[in-house]
């Protein structure tokens, strides 16, 4: 407990401290391009969050030295894999200069160190006649590599607004917590736990009102860390369903693999090339609606605020039957697909304009009156 906590406190301070000396490394670490095609803040404001919660965690590094070796030596190796997308991630947020191709490429070494280090490979994924290419190691380790460097960037791809990719990652860590110490994976469920509290020191001054950002650091570094976390506890514990942490994750892998193909299939592009046709934003410009257009900052930080748990709720669909059916292979495939047809059926229908009344949300604003 004193870990989480320590992790808590950490994140937390060190928001604080960002936030009170914005002004000595604003023009180094403030994202100042407001028109940008996936740019919905209204001011420029630091975002490297990833560092309160990187710094989070590894405070709580030094608290789990006092909870066994083991959950020490996960503990360890999550946060020094995690470095080569996080610096990169970073690197990023500080220069704007930092390629798709270095990032993705750092988010493969992180996925190669975690794996080799805690010797967690896919050798099997429960899928038609996969199985038999993972049983050839050359395969398995590019399968295991891939499948985390994807996760991490899933990550990045959902986290477009106050709250949205870190309660997300908040969700998916407490399911994995639960799961972890229901097959008595102590040392696993232990680290959930401390990047929750790390996590939750963050929120605190991002949501609602966006005092701060993640950054591409913060949201590769809680991609890696989901995708490491739900790794380890299917290869650690057979007795977990491969399909598991998919459906948990289903939203942000879900997301990805639609914006790829919308892009590539549907628009002829580069599925490197932003647009702003996420789901989270259509969300956020049909179904989170005004009476009259805003007139003031405080209205779109506002409307910002409250796009997110639109897809805290999302995510939750495909966590809830996730943590019931942990183990079931069958269970957990089925709402997999129940899963895919809801996010396509929500948006085309937003799309459309065949918004639902229920997922419309107006809101009010007193500034037309000033």
């Amino acid at each position: 407990m004193i870990s989480i906590l320590g992790a808590f406190v950490i994140s937390w301070l060190l928001g604080f401290w960002i936030l009170r000396y914005q002004n000595l490394h604003t023009r180094f670490t403030a994202d100042h391009d407001l028109m940008g095609v996936q740019k919905f803040h209204v001011r420029a404001v630091p975002r490297i969050g990833g560092l309160a919660i990187f710094c989070g965690a590894l405070a709580g590094l030094g608290f789990a030295s006092f909870s066994g070796a083991q959950a020490l030596s996960l503990h360890s190796v999550a946060i020094a894999a995690a470095a080569p997308v996080f610096i990169a991630g970073l690197a990023e947020d500080l220069t704007k200069k930092v390629s798709v191709r270095v990032r993705m490429a750092s988010a493969c070494i992180s996925a190669l160190l975690g794996a080799y280090w805690l010797n967690a490979w896919l050798v099997d994924v429960q899928f038609l006649g996969l199985d038999h290419l993972l049983a050839i190691p050359l395969f398995s380790i590019l399968f295991t590599c891939f499948a985390l460097a994807g996760v991490t960037n899933a990550f990045n791809l959902i986290d477009g607004y106050n709250g949205l990719a870190s309660m997300v990652a908040v969700i998916i860590f407490c399911a994995l917590a639960y799961v972890a110490y229901r097959v008595d994976d102590v040392a696993l469920g232990f680290f959930c736990l401390v990047a929750v509290g790390a996590v939750i020191g963050f929120l605190f001054w991002n949501y609602p009102r966006g005092l701060f950002f993640l950054g591409d650091g913060g949201a590769y570094l809680l991609g890696f860390w989901v995708a490491l976390c739900s790794l380890l506890l299917v290869v650690r514990n057979p007795e977990v369903s491969k399909w598991f942490p998919l459906l948990l994750c289903i939203y942000p892998v879900f997301e990805t693999i639609f914006t790829m193909y919308r892009r590539i299939v549907l628009r002829k592009r580069s599925a490197s090339q932003p647009d702003a046709v996420h789901l989270h934003q259509i969300i956020y410009r049909r179904a989170v609606r005004f009476g009259y257009q805003p007139l003031h900052d405080a209205d779109f930080i506002k409307r910002n605020s409250m796009t997110s748990p639109y897809l805290w709720f999302l995510a939750s669909v495909g966590a809830l039957p996730a943590i019931l059916f942990w183990d079931t292979k069958a269970a957990l495939q089925l709402f997999v697909v129940v899963f895919m047809v809801l996010y396509l059926w929500i948006y085309w229908a937003i799309v459309r304009f065949r918004i639902p009344r229920f997922m419309i949300l107006r809101l009010s604003t007193k500034s037309i009156n000033r």
